[in-house]
């Protein structure tokens, strides 16, 4: 029976309420009355039930579609402008004990090279990272209670919080580990992250099972109510996502989005990300033997209804995504991507030989960081380094409330321009660093608040002058 206030997953992702879902958009897929309120609906931004957001993502409809593209470009400006958040994953160890099929880290793949970060690799690694200008990292384990015990996690985030090279700093740690107690969440929190992500990769059980066939991950309840767990431990900004093309995609959108709505409901807010990846090919995995592959449009389509459905949400975009398709995604709704990504176990030091192939999966977009803030400057994004929020104590509801309201313009324009300056100081090359001041000149007048804009501006010549790390 679905009720999403439940505590037990079968309940909250419940299979039956999904079926009656898409049977009911599909029938509705050419309902131009209906289409038409619910976007009409959708225009006062607090977004929509996974019910009415399926009805647009079956939506048949040309010109309604055209509305829908419109109109998650117009949410996506209210909400978050035109800043770009930027981030690098660092994996520490790809040790695991599970076996999930589409993942070349599973326990039986004996081609791959397994690897465990030192925690003075750790620093080192660190240490390359802001040498490109990162300030937010997201960390990658596979599970593994023998290599990569929760106190490894811990010792990890010591050490990258401790690293301090030059004018660097890492100053938000996300960290994508697998599902685990209360307990463990609890260290988590004390130990100072900002998101635990954690993607489900499926919401159909009976598929979810399939995929991991052996190993913890195998328990589907244990992992899908892992973020319940999470926010039970007062980690207060959690990240969902599915991994497309593993099952049906209608599926798993609208389980994606009953996740959504069941965090809000059972927890008091809903998810601070979602992550969007689609399977890339990588050691002992082709995405050829998966038969559920999503074409560049529907995923297009996918980014689009979500933004318009859960508008208070980040969307983060990895390096799965070629740069064509991350341009055209961007402006419908993703305000997080990677840049400069390594897959490898460490690799940032100095590219991993080929033969060692410790990669979760093929980067598909291989540019610099540096190339990547470039490319956002040129097409007149303010690439944004900000962790301000999370260090603010600006995070769980508090955060959600200033973006429901519109009001965290007021802290993320200011600190997205001194972040990018920053950069710009301390790494950009000279065209980068050309074309970022055009954009920090030409966005400052945009700064609604005057008092702000005027401290904004002359943080901006103490940054010129050495200083570091203003935020408001």
């Amino acid at each position: 029976m679905y009720d999403c206030k439940s505590k037990i997953a079968t309940e909250f992702i419940d299979d039956q309420e999904i079926m009656d879902t898409l049977t009911y958009a599909a029938k509705n897929k050419s309902n131009r009355a209906l289409i038409n309120e619910i976007l009409e609906r959708a225009k006062d931004c607090k977004g929509l039930s996974h019910r009415e957001a399926a009805v647009l993502l079956e939506c048949d409809l040309e010109d309604e579609n055209q509305r829908m593209t419109l109109l998650a470009q117009e949410i996506k400006q209210n909400f978050y402008g035109n800043r770009i958040v930027m981030f690098a994953p660092l994996y520490l160890s790809n040790y695991c004990v599970n076996s999930c099929v589409y993942c070349p880290y599973h326990r039986s793949n004996k081609n791959i090279a397994r690897k465990k970060l030192t925690q003075e690799e750790i620093a080192r690694e660190v240490t390359a990272l802001q040498d490109m200008g990162h300030k937010r990292l997201a960390l990658e384990t596979g599970e593994d209670p023998v290599n990569n015990p929760i106190e490894y996690v811990l010792d990890s985030i010591k050490t990258i919080y401790s690293i301090k090279h030059k004018n660097g700093s890492i100053r938000r740690v996300n960290v994508n580990i697998a599902a685990t107690t209360v307990e463990n969440y609890r260290k988590l929190k004390e130990a100072g992250i900002g998101t635990y992500i954690l993607f489900q990769e499926t919401y159909n059980k009976d598929s979810y099972e399939k995929l991991h066939p052996a190993g913890p991950k195998h328990d589907y309840a244990y992992h899908t109510e892992a973020m319940d767990r999470a926010m039970e431990g007062g980690i207060d900004d959690v990240g969902i996502g599915v991994l497309f093309g593993l099952n049906l995609y209608r599926y798993d959108f609208v389980g994606l989005l009953m996740h959504a709505e069941h965090l809000e409901a059972a927890m008091g807010v809903g998810p601070h990300t979602i992550s969007v990846p689609r399977i890339r090919p990588a050691d002992d995995v082709n995405p050829e033997d998966f038969s559920n592959a999503i074409s560049d449009d529907i995923f297009a389509k996918i980014v689009t209804v979500l933004r318009i459905a859960v508008p208070y949400t980040g969307m983060i975009l990895s390096t799965r995504e070629s740069e064509m398709t991350r341009e055209k995604v961007l402006t419908l709704g993703i305000s997080q991507i990677s840049g400069g990504s390594r897959t490898s176990v460490g690799g940032y030091v100095e590219p991993e030989p080929a033969e060692d192939n410790s990669a979760q999966f093929d980067v598909n977009d291989k540019r610099s960081l540096d190339e990547v803030v470039n490319w956002l400057l040129k097409l007149g994004y303010i690439p944004s380094f900000c962790t301000a929020c999370y260090r603010e104590g600006r995070t769980g509801d508090r955060f959600m409330s200033l973006v429901k309201s519109g009001q965290i313009a007021n802290c993320c324009q200011p600190n997205a321009l001194m972040t990018l300056k920053e950069y710009l100081e301390d790494y950009a090359s000279k065209d980068t660093k050309l074309k970022g001041e055009d954009v920090i000149a030409r966005e400052m007048p945009n700064i609604a608040n005057e008092k702000v804009r005027t401290i904004a501006a002359l943080r901006l010549e103490e940054i010129v002058n050495g200083k570091r790390d203003f935020r408001f």
